[in-house]
């Protein structure tokens, strides 16, 4: 039999060369991640592991202590109350964040005038710096010269200003609206962009089969908006569980460690006390927290999926 011919050119080295010019694509990014992400992450790992203070940026000496600093965290007297104060400023956040943003991303799939200005309006609490939105919420709920009580005492419901600020059950729930507030517009963004993927003749043909608003958001809008639910919820919850800035700009962590979270203990040991050895560790233990909840929900959502 006469053998095929080969082809002019070898497909082989185009292919080398077109492997080589995926990773060139990818180096710039693969290096940013490992210098501004990784070597951060592994530097404080060991400084957890080490009792580093003020001293150590000068000497370079930062004795090996062990789990020495983990185990002062887990079994000092107030790791159980900040703990608990982290998981409700948490999950009161998400849901409040959540809710209201599927809310208003259901409102805004319909058309309506000036409805792409409000959608940009949204955006705002988002954009804003947030040390800058803590601030003009400190003002407004202050008990004495805050226009919330302003406006309660000017409406006849309370005689007397709330204490939202120094209060300390009122000033959990406070942070927790500041942050539910910050949140609202990136959910909705998420959630009205999961939306516009559902084609529309699903609704009309459930409408034509008599499914009423509750009967098609049950059975075509959830089902079909759950993949980008599932990363709301995670982003929510890992962004949530770090906030500082807003809880420092309201509160401050008090009063009386009424809003002391994880994440502000973590600033507090570091940047405050100069233990950097023990806020290391507070700090890896928030990073636990994240990966663990991440991946038991991502989990139980895939059963669901599959079911």
């Amino acid at each position: 039999m006469r053998s095929r011919p080969r082809p002019a050119t070898d497909p082989l080295p185009f292919r080398c060369g077109e492997r080589w010019a995926r990773w060139l694509f990818i180096a710039p990014a693969a290096a940013y991640l490992l210098l501004f992400f990784g070597y951060p992450v592994v530097e404080n790992a060991m400084m957890s592991f080490q009792r580093y203070t003020v001293t150590s940026f000068y000497t370079g000496d930062a004795p090996f202590v062990g789990l020495r600093n983990y185990a002062a965290i887990l079994s000092s007297s107030h790791f159980p109350r900040t703990l608990l104060t982290t998981a409700v400023f948490t999950v009161g956040s998400v849901l409040g964040q959540f809710t209201i943003g599927l809310a208003f991303a259901l409102f805004f799939r319909r058309r309506f005038p000036l409805g792409g200005v409000l959608r940009s309006l949204l955006l705002l609490p988002w954009l804003l710096p947030l040390v800058a939105s803590g601030t003009t919420w400190k003002w407004m709920l202050d008990p004495d010269t805050g226009v919330v009580n302003a406006v309660l005492r000017g409406l006849h419901l309370r005689s007397s200003g709330v204490p939202w600020l120094t209060g300390t059950s009122q000033a959990l729930l406070s942070v927790v609206l500041v942050n539910i507030w910050v949140g609202v517009p990136f959910n909705t963004a998420i959630l009205y962009g999961g939306l516009q993927d559902i084609p529309p003749h699903l609704y009309e043909a459930a409408k034509l089969d008599g499914a009423g608003p509750l009967a098609s958001f049950r059975h075509i809008t959830w089902p079909l908006l759950r993949p980008v639910v599932s990363v709301v919820l995670v982003l929510g919850v890992v962004y949530t569980v770090k906030v500082l800035d807003v809880i420092l700009v309201v509160t401050g962590g008090g009063p009386a460690d009424a809003t002391e979270t994880i994440a502000t203990q973590s600033y507090e040991l570091s940047f405050r006390q100069f233990d950097f050895g023990r806020g290391a560790a507070m700090s890896n233990l928030l990073i636990v927290l994240s990966l663990v909840f991440a991946v038991l929900y991502l989990r139980a959502d895939r059963r669901a999926r599959t079911v």
